[in-house]
């Protein structure tokens, strides 16, 4: 073995993993040297997840980021000789109807990120699957470029640690364990292990199940945890006797009974001869905090499988008997059986990046073997260029807010995430049902008086419409459709569109208390924000100004948005409630990188915000105002912000809207929230649920919302956001952006599509959630433009102003006319569409009081 190093550039902690493996792999391709690997046990790792996976590999999924990682990983795995394109069936049981709707709806979610998954019957799922019982199935999923990792994704691991020890660029060393980390003034310094300490540039945290344990060395933790996943064997079963396989049949997975099941090839290779069948508890998972899990002496299989016993899996298997008679027929291999551990995330996705509190230090836990190779491309690019091909904010970890690193808030949402892997289908605005109320808007308990109809974000209690306004149906009722489909229904309240009419007709107050707000104070606080912003920032004319402006990557890409308060001694950053802690992280890192002398305070929990809007906000807010001329037009322009007293509280008044109505955000301190609620409240105003704010006003306004339509996958001039004229000072991306407008077109523009006809084959009306493909009608295939990104829908919400659904979807330009009529597709139904606008033009003019169809 060689000579354990003292110095390198990087340090990976688990290279024994596919993922600690392909990171390392990857960094090398981009050009790094001088890294070392550890790993606590062999590598490839004997006892992580990887050493026990079942190594499917499925590239059907709701969310592009997975699917891209996944298709990227199958690519990766051939392309090494390593991977069997077998397909996969994802079967719906007979009678199975909202399994059925599940299926349709992945399907057109794949035709969105570009998987061949398509729809098969019976006959078809038994002659691929000769296994079922062709009369217990309706139909199937089939994804083609399903498979396996052969023999094992631990082979893989294995091969690349190799390769990049013969290329002199990597050293890796087995059953070495991290003991601590070396931080020094916020910058890890080194990892100390019972070989020696390697002082490092940087190190990466990729050790799956153990992950927790070396983030809680630097004071962190992170939002996953280690879950029983029961993994049964069945034989001897020798149906591909004398082929060589490690696969003969496809993949075959059964999500309405939460589990999946395949055969391992021929009794000759590593696990061959067996049937293996695979279940995720729905009931009552298995959590198991990473302290708890055993050292490799200690365990009786190993540290990351666990002894199972039968009544674990006793009525799922029973169903699965059903389904496929044969698991009866043959032999119980109770000694290959066992619960392997796997990751669940409490976030809703991987935990990845850079640490909240040290520099240098990087995470990527909570991955699939299917997205290892993938993940490894992510991080090695996120590190070298500070940025990735695909927007990362759904597993960036500095999305986190502390609650949520919490060690009870983490068990809670693991444990239903744990529930929800395979089943049931997850609907895209499902609310989290543990670890609520941890944020409260000081007027809080007057919603809950009002009825507030609550959805969570950031850990903020939001009412999206409040029951109290019901009686606003029998005004605005023949304008508000029924939404007879129950998935189209889920989660959603009526009585919210009939608040966006009627503060579209009045006026009407919203709570904003989710609001994130940052302040940035000290010498340099003008210098780094003029630095950061597309917008301009520096000089006396902007204090007191609200500025809307985004964050730019270095490549001219769409990084953030969120308005800006010049104050007299600050900049104030207001900003979404889930872009917030990533975005404030990334200031104090930028602030660090260049030197500036500033102080970055998250604020958001000392003010609140209650947004006032409509045609009658004006009149309505004299009423309460200790100077009502201060509101007239002449003394209160467009963006902005002056001091006001409300029941004798100062409240700052920022004139603009996200809702295309008149009106202002009232910021003021927490403590005097309730006094200005009552007060507006007293004048008759009607209180607003979030839903219009966030969906159906803001889309008839043609507003675009960070994180769904604003990601860095597209420019600034491409969403239409871009100003006229470019300011002289530098910054970010400059250059770039630049390049991009002196282009004649650009390669999409983000366009606003409706709805022509919204009724599906059973005559039922639509009201369609989540993301849909924009298809050319001609030839039915989704559009893609000449960078190869692919047309789907980034928000979608029906207008009742409107009265039509309304999504923004971006567009090749060659697509990009007024009136080009296209086609989007809803659990495997096709409408049609049409282009409403290109780029930013609002479908209602509140300036003329009446809607643009």
């Amino acid at each position: 073995m060689a000579e354990f190093p003292k110095q390198a550039k990087v340090v990976i902690i688990g290279v024994g993993g596919i993922v600690g493996a392909s990171i390392a792999h990857h960094l090398i391709e981009r050009g790094w040297d001088d890294i070392v690997g550890i790993d606590k046990s062999g590598v490839p790792t004997d006892i992580g997840s990887t050493a026990h996976a079942s190594d499917f590999c499925y590239t059907t999924s709701h969310d592009y980021l997975s699917v891209w990682t996944t298709q990227y990983s199958i690519d990766f795995f051939e392309k090494m000789g390593h991977y069997a394109r077998i397909g996969g069936l994802e079967i719906v049981r007979a009678g199975d109807e909202a399994w059925m709707e599940e299926v349709k709806r992945k399907i057109s979610s794949g035709k969105a990120f570009g998987t061949r998954a398509s729809f098969i019957g019976p006959a078809e799922v038994k002659e691929k699957f000769p296994l079922v019982e062709e009369e217990m199935v309706a139909g199937a999923l089939w994804d083609p470029d399903a498979g396996l990792v052969i023999p094992r994704s631990q082979t893989v691991a294995g091969k690349l640690v190799d390769l990049g020890e013969k290329s002199g660029k990597l050293k890796a060393f087995a059953n070495t364990p991290a003991q601590s980390l070396i931080v020094e003034g916020g910058r890890i310094k080194g990892v100390v292990t019972h070989r020696g300490t390697i002082m490092a540039d940087h190190v990466v945290v990729c050790a799956g199940l153990w992950g927790r344990l070396i983030a809680e060395m630097v004071g962190e933790d992170l939002p996953v945890m280690p879950v029983d996943h029961p993994l049964t064997f069945f034989g001897p079963y020798n149906e591909f006797e004398g082929t060589g396989k490690d696969i003969g049949f496809p993949l075959m997975r059964d999500q309405g009974n939460s589990a999946y099941m395949r055969d391992t090839g021929d009794p000759k290779t590593a696990e061959g001869g067996q049937i293996e069948w695979g279940y995720y508890e729905t009931d009552e998972p298995r959590l198991c905090h990473p302290r708890d899990i055993l050292e490799k002496n200690e365990a009786r299989l190993s540290p990351s499988q666990r002894d199972l016993e039968m009544e674990q899996i006793l009525e799922p298997l029973e169903r699965a008997m059903e389904l496929t008679p044969i698991l009866g027929e043959i032999g119980y291999n109770e000694s290959y059986s066992f619960n392997g551990l796997l990751q669940v995330s409490a976030g809703g996705g991987a935990s990845c990046g850079e640490s909240q509190k040290v520099r240098g230090l990087w995470y990527c836990v909570a991955i699939w073997v299917k997205d290892g190779p993938g993940y490894g491309k992510l991080i090695a690019d996120w590190m070298t260029d500070g940025r990735t091909e695909i927007d990362h904010n759904s597993i960036d970890y500095a999305r986190f807010y502390p609650h949520q690193m919490t060690e009870e808030f983490i068990e809670n949402r693991c444990y239903e995430a744990a529930q929800k892997i395979y089943f049931p289908a997850i609907h895209p605005r499902e609310p989290y049902a543990t670890s609520r109320g941890i944020k409260h808007s000081p007027f809080y308990e007057r919603e809950v008086e009002l009825g507030g109809h609550f959805m969570e974000l950031g850990g903020w209690e939001r009412a999206h419409g409040y029951a109290s306004n019901a009686h606003l149906l029998e005004k605005f009722g023949d304008r508000i459709p029924v939404r007879e489909n129950e998935w189209d229904n889920r989660h959603f309240w009526r009585v919210s569109n009939a608040e966006h009419l009627q503060l579209s007709e009045d006026c009407g107050i919203i709570n904003l208390s989710h609001f994130h707000m940052v302040d940035i104070e000290g010498p340099d606080h003008v210098a780094m924000m003029e630095w950061l912003c597309a917008a301009k920032i520096g000089g006396d004319n902007m204090i007191g100004k609200g500025i809307y402006t985004h964050f730019l990557d270095d490549e001219g890409m769409v990084r953030a948005d969120f308005t800006v308060i010049r104050m007299e001694d600050r900049c104030r950053l207001i900003n979404g409630a889930d872009a917030g802690p990533r975005d404030f992280h990334y200031m104090r890192r930028v602030a660090e990188d260049k030197g500036y002398d500033v102080t970055i305070t998250d604020v958001t929990e000392a003010f609140t915000t209650i947004g006032i809007w409509g045609p009658n906000a004006r009149e309505t807010l004299k009423k309460v105002v200790a100077d009502p001329a201060g509101l007239d037009i002449e003394n209160f322009p467009f963006a902005a912000i002056k001091p006001i007293k409300i029941a004798g509280k100062t409240v700052s008044a920022f004139r603009l809207s996200y809702v295309g109505e008149q009106g202002w955000e009232l910021h003021m301190k927490y403590e005097d929230g309730l006094a200005v609620w009552d007060a507006l409240r007293s004048t008759g105003v009607t209180p607003v649920g979030v839903e219009t704010y966030a969906n159906s006003r803001r889309m008839e306004k043609s507003l675009r919302l960070q994180n769904a339509d604003l990601l860095t996958q597209y420019n600034l001039i491409e969403s239409d956001l871009a100003r006229p004229k470019v300011k002289e000072a530098d910054f970010r991306g400059k250059e770039k952006h630049l390049e991009y407008k002196a282009r004649e077109h650009q390669p999409a523009m983000l366009c606003t599509l409706v709805m022509t006809d919204n009724v599906d084959a059973k005559g039922v009306a639509r009201y369609p959630v989540g993301i849909l493909p924009v298809m050319d009608p001609e030839t039915g295939e989704t559009l893609v433009d000449e960078l190869g990104r692919r047309s789907y829908t980034t928000s979608i919400a029906y207008g009742p102003t409107i009265g039509k659904n309304i999504a923004l979807a971006y567009l090749p330009w060659a697509y990009c006319q007024l009136g080009r009529k296209l086609t989007v597709e809803y659990f495997s139904e096709t409408y049609p569409v049409e282009v409403a606008a290109v780029g930013y033009t609002p479908l209602y003019d509140p300036e003329n009081l009446k809607p643009r169809s």
